[in-house]
């Protein structure tokens, strides 16, 4: 991984806490979230407790003066950053590390997140288009849609992310539109 780009890119997400209250910077807090999630972490304790276990490891890139902050602070943090200038952040992380040359099969697919609906909150689940490098086996671009049928909609905004150029493009069905194949063809 390449912690010293990422934390390069973590500098663009504006912190909107009052800084007189601030005991953990935002980019630690990003960091250790980023690398418990990427390790396997499923939820805000799981993310305590991997700072609490790797804490020399991420002392290599962040400060982490107060230690690592209790999951309720993590939570709390996190939920409040922009989801827009995250995706920013993390796209252009996975653009600076992972380069691909013109050989690079890229997948073009929609999903929908499981256990992403709450029905208590009428909130239906998450679809999201990813764009998935073969190369590396990298998810290296992501956008969210309404519904499943928005894939549409979706992928030109997607494809504006990327850097396609000579890669080889791959969608389902719902993909295979005039405007997206010629969309593709001109970029």
């Amino acid at each position: 991984m390449e912690l010293k780009k990422l934390m390069e890119h973590i500098s663009i997400i504006p912190d909107y806490r009052q800084a007189w209250k601030v005991e953990h910077k935002l980019s630690d807090i990003l960091l250790l979230t980023i690398c418990a999630v990427i390790s396997g972490a499923e939820g805000w304790e799981d993310i305590e407790d991997f700072g609490e276990t790797h804490l020399d490891f991420l002392k290599q890139y962040g400060d982490f003066e107060n230690g690592i902050p209790v999951h309720d602070t993590i939570a709390r943090v996190v939920s409040c950053i922009s989801p827009s200038k995250f995706h920013e952040c993390f796209i252009n992380w996975m653009r600076d590390c992972h380069t691909s040359d013109d050989k690079d099969v890229i997948a073009i697919d929609g999903k929908t997140l499981r256990h992403s609906y709450d029905k208590s909150r009428r909130k239906g689940a998450i679809h999201v288009i990813s764009a998935f490098s073969t190369m590396h086996s990298l998810v290296i671009g992501q956008i969210r849609t309404d519904e499943k049928s928005n894939e549409i909609t979706a992928i030109p905004e997607l494809l504006n992310m990327l850097d396609i150029k000579g890669k080889i493009i791959t969608t389902d069905a719902m993909g295979c539109q005039k405007d997206i194949a010629e969309k593709i063809q001109k970029q």
